[in-house]
């Protein structure tokens, strides 16, 4: 009989542990995901996540202390230190918000968080969006995150020598990798990709580690962001 795949890891960090044990309960039910660790603030987040390596971490934006924003950044800075291949380099944090259209939201992103979600989700978007992070093959919430981001447009596209650097990295990417950069900002994933350019889905894989890699985005909802400061995408559309 072939052995199961080990669970997806999650860590769970809020200041409510009526909102920890609830989001608990809910992971713990699905035989694919296993809750590793729990946090009441950001320093605590970073001392678990020192200790027990986490998959995908749900974080709360506003807490006492060390806020979410500022944890997203401390413990993507601690997974990057990490040898390549190890457990804790490979962490994706997804941000929980009471707002959608919300400027933590953008800083977040901003931070490295891989996309963010309503903490009033219906249930199966908050598990469905916890595998989507971990295979990271597509952006979470598309329709949320294309809202907020057409929302702070204006704020990305200031002139900053961060966006210039975007601007001349998008440069150098070839005709199809800028075809495919294209789909990924407006949210598909993997498979539509490859079926709306008439390629296979390991051909989309290739051409999207390229753009990650010329881009020095971390995943694909770094990739959307620069495609809104290099105006690539515009808003709305």
């Amino acid at each position: 009989m072939p052995e199961l795949p080990a669970p997806i890891r999650v860590a769970l960090v809020d200041d409510q542990q009526l909102v920890r044990s609830g989001l608990g309960m809910l992971i713990n039910s699905q035989p694919d995901l296993d809750v590793v660790a729990e946090a009441g603030n950001g320093i605590e987040a970073i001392q678990a996540l020192s200790a027990t390596a986490a998959d995908v971490v749900l974080m709360d934006v506003r807490m006492p202390g060390m806020d979410g924003i500022e944890a997203t950044r401390r413990i993507l800075e601690q997974a990057a230190a990490q040898p390549a291949g190890s457990q804790r380099a490979e962490v994706k944090i997804v941000v929980l918000t009471t707002f959608d259209l919300d400027e933590y939201a953008l800083a977040a992103i901003q931070a490295g968080a891989s996309g963010f979600l309503l903490k009033d989700a219906p249930p199966e978007e908050l598990l469905e969006a916890i595998r989507t992070v971990y295979r990271g093959d597509a952006v979470i919430a598309p329709s949320t995150t294309r809202r907020l981001l057409d929302h702070v447009a204006p704020l990305l596209r200031t002139q900053s020598p961060e966006q210039s650097e975007h601007a001349a990295a998008v440069e150098t990417l070839t005709n199809r990798e800028r075809e495919v950069f294209q789909l990924i900002a407006q949210g598909q994933s993997n498979p539509e990709i490859a079926a709306g350019l008439f390629l296979s889905e390991a051909t989309v894989k290739t051409h999207v580690g390229h753009i990650l890699a010329k881009l020095g985005a971390r995943d694909r909802v770094q990739v959307v962001v620069i495609a809104y400061e290099t105006g690539v995408v515009a808003p709305g559309v």
